[in-house]
């Protein structure tokens, strides 16, 4: 048999590669055993690739030449930090790209630095990109500050880079989506030359050594603003128009949703399109006094009412304000209930390290041949049988009466007018249901029970996946001026599923719907139908995942990431995108 020349030359090629990012990294911190990466090369909750490499720099300037090198060789890179993203958007799609890959892991990279002095001290920070969100919580808690983000992502150990750059969206509906406009990142131009773009509004020098060295060791010449392209206003490090926009409540459009244009900026939304060194952002005080309220309803018109005058009629607007349904209540305190238990008893800060554990442990268990597909999650459920009632008897008894449910924590001076607005909304005839305002235990078990409700519906299919079929997420965002939130499936779509889940960020009109289909249900078949569906509502999806390579980004993203990345060499084929080498002027 004659050998392929073109065979033999990829793996030439690949192999002297490999040799200049061990000679680089060193052998420890070059994964291309294909066992032993492949944690790296699957995503959180689907999807999976191959990859010549995964490896994992841990100084920014080694970051910086491993870049240098993969662009020199024609690779294909692919940025990684905690990989929990839930649409395969930072691990490679398939096996037909057309150069070889690059994985590169940017855990170890992980400093948070605080800004500004005296009482100002950690207003803003800085963040490399391996720093998580948990981090940055035990940083800011004695400041009495706190990140953008605070439920469900911080205890899965998710970086705040990885935030920025999937536009990831939050439970906090005064904070909007993760944003900013202030960043350092690399980017390959349409020459094919690598760059180093300094828009942090931070004097760090003028060559890569320079500004990296000093990123990375905090030694900031000189802090300002920076102008905005624009030039009608500086750069923001927060979305801080989000406020005003979540309460045009009359708005033909919604609050947000992943392919804003507005909110497509260098480094945010990019999803994986440049490499971000580090970004500057916003944090935000932690209020003196919080309430919350737990409401209940039979009417989907009164939660329409509801969310209006809670967004229109107080001093405030609330911190936040998380739905569910009542069977979506029902499954998370069944398939949800070991999570619950985990995360009161071991507490959010050993979470990220205990999900990371499960995911080596399942990754172990799929190659074994005597361990049934989903071991651990059948083993676990079991187990939870064992655990006693675990949510109070005020919210039990709400399921009982009410099918909607809603959970809305109050900050500071609207505490009192807000239950004074809550009681006059429901003595109106029209407006059936109630509330009742949470003790300290209520409240935290409360929103630990939203929390773990996004793991429920997957827990239930793998336990279930003999006898039910796939699992189909959504992530949707109404228009804000949408009175008829409730979902109706027609009879067609509706008999191909065996359960419809429904809870999220209710305020903002954002909704998760996830639907176990039946077992000889066509899983594209029906996503196809609902997103047909979808667009007749005029809803917008994903709403806070980013694309990742299960959507299909529509022109203006589409745009914007060629924008970025010219020559492809980012994540190729992410929002369905071509996964081709782009050749532009790089001959």
């Amino acid at each position: 048999m004659q050998d392929n020349p073109a065979a033999s030359a990829d793996v030439a090629k690949n192999r002297a590669l490999l040799q200049q990012l061990e000679q680089l990294l060193g052998h420890h911190r070059v994964i291309s055993d294909a066992q032993r990466n492949e944690h790296y090369r699957t995503g959180f909750r689907s999807g999976e690739g191959s990859a010549v490499a995964v490896v994992f720099p841990e100084t920014l300037m080694q970051l910086w030449h491993t870049l240098e090198v993969c662009v020199e060789a024609g690779a294909i890179i692919i940025m990684q930090a905690a990989n929990t993203g839930l649409t395969e958007g930072s691990t490679p799609n398939g096996h037909d790209y057309d150069r070889p890959i690059v994985v590169i892991n940017t855990l170890q990279m992980n400093s948070i630095h605080l800004l500004g002095d005296g009482a100002h001290r950690g207003e803003q920070i800085v963040a490399l990109p391996g720093a998580t969100l948990h981090s940055l919580e035990k940083l800011l808690a004695p400041l009495q500050r706190s990140p953008h983000s605070e439920i469900g992502s911080s205890c899965l150990g998710a970086s705040i880079v990885g935030g920025i750059a999937n536009n990831s969206g939050g439970a906090l509906c005064q904070r909007g989506p993760a944003y900013t406009e202030l960043a350092v990142y690399a980017q390959v131009n349409a020459d094919g030359h690598l760059q180093l773009i300094n828009h942090l509004g931070i004097d760090l020098g003028e060559t890569p050594q320079e500004i990296l060295t000093n990123l990375e060791n905090g030694t900031f010449i000189q802090v300002g603003k920076l102008p905005h392209p624009t030039g009608a206003r500086v750069r923001m490090a927060s979305d801080r128009e989000y406020v005003a926009r979540v309460q045009d409540v009359d708005a033909d459009s919604p609050a947000r949703f992943n392919a804003d244009p507005r909110r497509l900026f260098e480094a945010s939304g990019c999803a994986g399109k440049v490499a971000v060194f580090a970004v500057r952002l916003d944090t935000f005080p932690i209020p003196e006094r919080t309430r919350t309220f737990y409401i209940g309803s039979n009417d989907a018109d009164a939660f329409a009412r509801l969310r209006r005058g809670l967004l229109t009629e107080l001093p405030s607007i609330p911190l936040l304000g998380e739905y569910l349904h009542r069977d979506m209540f029902d499954l998370a305190a069944d398939y949800g209930k070991d999570s619950f238990y985990t995360i009161e008893k071991l507490g959010t800060r050993r979470m990220p390290r205990f999900f990371a554990l499960k995911g080596r442990i399942d990754a172990w268990l799929e190659k074994q041949t005597w361990a049934p597909r989903y071991f651990s999650d059948r083993l676990l459920q079991r187990l939870s049988r064992l655990l006693p009632q675990h949510l109070p008897e005020r919210m039990l008894d709400y399921r009982e009466k009410y099918q909607h449910h809603l959970i809305v924590k109050i900050a500071d001076d609207s505490i009192e007018p807000a239950q004074q607005w809550l009681q006059g909304f429901f003595a109106h005839r029209e407006n059936t249901g109630d509330f009742f305002a949470c003790d300290a235990k209520e409240a935290s078990k409360a929103m630990l029970h939203r929390f773990v409700s996004a793991g429920a519906a997957m827990r239930y299919q793998a336990v279930h996946c003999r006898t039910v079929g796939e699992l189909l997420p959504l992530d949707i965002a109404l228009r804000r001026n949408d009175m008829d939130w409730e979902e109706k499936l027609p009879a067609e779509i509706a008999d191909q599923l065996e359960y419809r889940l429904y809870y999220g960020h209710f305020l903002c009109n954002v909704f998760h719907q996830d639907y176990i289909l039946k077992k000889d249900a066509d899983p594209a078949a029906v996503k196809k139908a609902m997103l047909k569906l979808l667009d007749s509502r005029g809803a917008r999806y994903p709403a806070e995942h980013n694309v990742g390579h299960l959507y299909l980004a529509p022109d203006a993203q589409t745009s914007f990431f060629e924008q970025l990345d010219p020559t492809n060499t980012f994540n190729p084929g992410i929002g369905k995108t071509d996964k081709h080498r782009r050749c532009c002027n790089c001959g």
